[in-house]
């Protein structure tokens, strides 16, 4: 058994889905229910003892400047090269705080903080099974549940991949150096995520860390932030 030593949470993004609300707010900040995304994730690793929290900015960073003096532990880092690549870039520039630890998007709502847990066997994504389908990628498994392949077009067979994955030491010092690589060679337009599932995934033994679709909410529009906190009715047409 793996125990997580720290978070890295990616709130760089330019949220453009999601204008006219980010166009002076990060999406991570915007507030559902009360609680802005990111804050409810924070809230849910301190709840599972997990307190060394970096977080990659980049996109009106200094919004998040709040956070470290309201939270013990959290710290930011700025991506500069947020408005130009991809989100390699964001890992790229945390990728020395990779040890036994969780990666998780900012601009999502964990309802169930146990699926954070501190505590894991294998690196792997959080994917919940389906059975009709989804645009999402879609992790499949071998019987002893190793992932064997991903469709990165969607799916209606096999595990939803969700932007919370773990990673041991071992498996995070040879990510580090692989987006190191992939960056430096200008591999710019590419997910982070497409390296160990893609570009090298001969060379990870990934698992799923089975959730229940209820456990996560991500939130890609205002419509479906609409459907969650009704005070946002206003924006859709």
């Amino acid at each position: 058994m793996t125990k997580l030593d720290n978070a890295i949470i990616m709130a760089a993004g330019l949220g453009t889905r999601m204008r006219p609300l980010t166009n002076e707010t990060p999406k991570p900040l915007v507030k559902v229910n009360g609680t802005r995304m990111i804050e409810s994730i924070i809230q849910a690793l301190h709840r599972e003892n997990i307190n060394d929290i970096t977080i990659v900015t980049g996109y009106l960073a200094d919004k998040f400047d709040f956070l470290p003096q309201k939270y013990a532990g959290v710290k930011l880092i700025n991506n500069p090269y947020f408005n130009k690549y991809n989100n390699i870039s964001s890992l790229y520039v945390a990728r020395k705080e990779l040890k036994n630890t969780i990666i998780l998007d900012g601009d999502q709502l964990i309802y169930n903080p146990e699926i954070l847990s501190a505590d894991f066997e294998k690196s792997g994504y959080a994917g919940s099974l389906i059975n009709e389908w989804s645009d999402e990628w879609i992790m499949h498994t071998d019987n002893e549940g190793r992932v064997i392949s991903c469709d990165r077009d969607g799916g209606d067979q096999g595990w939803r991949l969700y932007s919370v994955s773990k990673w041991n030491a071992n498996d995070s010092a040879m990510l580090g150096e692989l987006v190191e690589k992939e960056f430096e060679n200008k591999n710019y337009d590419i997910y982070w995520d497409d390296v160990p599932m893609f570009i090298y995934a001969d060379k990870f033994n990934l698992s799923v860390h089975k959730i229940n679709k209820e456990d996560i909410v991500e939130i890609d529009s205002i419509e479906e932030l609409a459907d969650i906190d009704s005070s946002y009715k206003k924006y859709v047409k």
